[in-house]
This record gives structure tokens, C-alpha cells and sequence, in this order.
């Protein structure tokens, strides 16, 4: 007898350098930090041979995006220039193309001049934390570029955005849908077709309020129906509970995550791409039809 699960995956295709395509099963992104001072030491990655050499492991292991970040925006993090921060990504991107023609990368950034290198490096989605609430002209960038867009979910900036905790009188759940319905139409308004979203795990959210997020992942789809992110690998999220170090994480969070895809998630971002390959795997093979 097979189990019901009305929240499971929901296919959902877009639009890859120009072709369609379909995705019929949860997707991993795995993540690429072309940065000195990411919150997870084991993301950072900054020489090109070193890049060349995890973005064919992630492929191999499973992976069915890379997502590239060229400014961390863990609190504290330093500033980054775009100028820096384009240097970081254009020379990542460039670098997986070399070895990885057909990967579907996205690039990790909130600034549009960022994006507009990085696409046109050979980049194909752009990954905004901010949803064009820290760039007034990342909107119309990507409706310009008609590249997929992933807004996330954050109030103020890496540096402010944990003393924006305080969602009352709405709940955090309702704040988050509503927030995110307005950035889905202003994206919309603009001409992108291609939409993902992110609640922001971890993003100007206390631990409590992730959770309650998670919980609550099946009314974001229902009043948000869109494919939806779920980017909650070795964050604080799981080490401050727990009382360990994002390097001891691996297990809790490949926990967490198959609850994410029992939630209703439609892409993984991790950094342990075997992991979560495997677990959407065995996910499948539980509840197939």
C-alpha cells in the first residue's frame, strides 16, 4: 500500500540557457564559494584548479545546479566591492565552464552589475538573498537577461538582518508570504517567467521562527506555488541546538533536509551533494506510486 503524501515534489521546469527544462524529482544544488570567509570552512574555495576540481566532484556525485557566491553574508562577514565581489564569481563561473559545459549554474549575489558578469560569463540563474530589496535594478536585470530568478526571503542586510526578528503582530510564517507574494509580482510585473523561492532559513529569523517556517512549508506552497528552495545546510539552525560546529553537521542537517523534501521542498542547496542525492533517492523510493 502506498503512503498518501499530498505535500511531496511537484515537477516544475525552467528555462536553462534558452532550453526547457523539466525537473521531475527534487534537485541538488551544490554550493561553490569563491570566497575567504564562508560560515562553513569546507565551502571555501578560491583557487581555479580547486574549483574545477569540487565542481566535477558535485557533478559526479549527483549534483543538478551549482550555485557560485562570491560575497559571504554570514553576520559579520567583510565588505566585499562588486568589483571584488564580480572578480570572485566571473572567475568561478568561467572556471566550471571549462570543465562543466552543460551544468546549470547559478550565481549567488544581490547586486545586478554582479549578475550581469556572471550571466554573461555563462551563468544561467541568478540566486538573490535580498530579492532585489538591496538593488533596485536587479529586477529588471534578470527580466532583461531572462534568466530564473530565486528571490529569498531577509529583512535588512547580512550585517542588520538578525535585530529584524521581531515579525509581530503577523506571524513569521504570514510575514514571509506576504513579503515574498509582493516580490513575486513585482517580478512578474517585470517579465520573469522563471521563479523559485526561498523562505530564508536562518535569514533575519531566530532559531524558533525557522522552525516554525519549516513546519509550515506545505501553506508557503499552497499560497505560493512555485518550486521552492530550501537552503538550510550546516547553518545554526542546526549547530546552535545541538551545541556543535558546522564541520560536525553533516548528519543533522541530511536530517533535516528529508524532512525538508517530506515538506514539499524542490531544491536542496548543500554543500554535501552525495548526501543529499542520496536521501532525495531514498525519499523516492518510499514514496513512489
Amino acid at each position: 500500500m502506498n503512503v498518501p503524501c499530498s505535500h511531496l515534489f511537484t515537477p516544475f521546469s525552467l528555462n536553462i540557457g534558452g532550453r526547457l527544462t523539466e525537473f521531475d524529482k527534487p534537485v541538488v544544488m551544490g554550493i561553490i564559494n569563491a570566497t575567504p570567509d564562508s560560515f562553513y570552512s569546507g565551502s571555501r574555495h578560491n583557487e581555479r584548479a580547486d574549483i574545477q576540481r569540487l565542481a566535477l566532484q558535485m557533478a559526479a556525485d549527483g549534483a543538478d545546479m551549482i550555485d557560485v557566491g562570491g560575497y559571504s553574508s554570514r553576520p559579520g562577514a567583510d565588505e566585499v566591492s562588486p568589483e571584488e565581489e564580480s572578480r570572485r564569481v566571473v572567475g568561478a563561473v568561467t572556471a566550471i565552464r571549462e570543465v562543466l559545459a552543460d551544468m546549470p549554474l547559478s550565481v549567488d549575489t544581490f547586486r545586478s552589475s554582479v549578475a550581469r558578469a556572471a550571466v554573461q560569463a555563462g551563468a544561467d540563474i541568478v540566486n538573490d538573498i535580498s530579492a532585489g530589496n538591496l538593488d533596485p535594478y536587479m529586477i529588471p536585470a534578470v527580466a532583461e537577461m531572462r534568466v530564473p530568478y530565486i528571490a529569498m526571503h531577509m529583512r535588512g542586510t547580512p550585517a542588520t538582518m538578525q535585530q529584524l526578528t521581531d515579525y509581530s503582530p503577523a506571524s513569521v510564517t504570514q510575514a514571509v508570504i506576504t513579503e515574498l507574494a509582493g516580490v513575486v509580482s513585482r517580478c512578474a510585473d517585470a517579465g520573469i517567467c522563471d521563479i523559485i523561492i526561498d523562505p530564508g532559513f536562518g535569514f533575519a529569523k531566530t532559531t524558533e521562527q525557522n522552525y516554525e517556517l519549516m513546519r509550515n512549508m506545505p501553506l508557503i506552497k499552497e499560497m505560493l506555488p512555485l518550486p521552492l528552495l530550501v537552503g538550510v545546510s550546516r547553518k545554526s539552525m542546526i549547530t546552535k541546538p545541538l551545541g556543535i560546529t558546522p564541520d560536525e553537521a553533516l548528519v543533522p542537517t541530511t536530517a533535516l533536509q528529508t524532512l525538508a523534501l517530506r515538506l514539499g521542498a524542490s531544491i536542496l542547496r548543500v554543500h554535501d551533494v552525495k548526501a543529499a542525492s542520496q536521501t532525495i533517492a531514498l525519499t523516492q523510493l518510499l514514496y513512489q506510486s
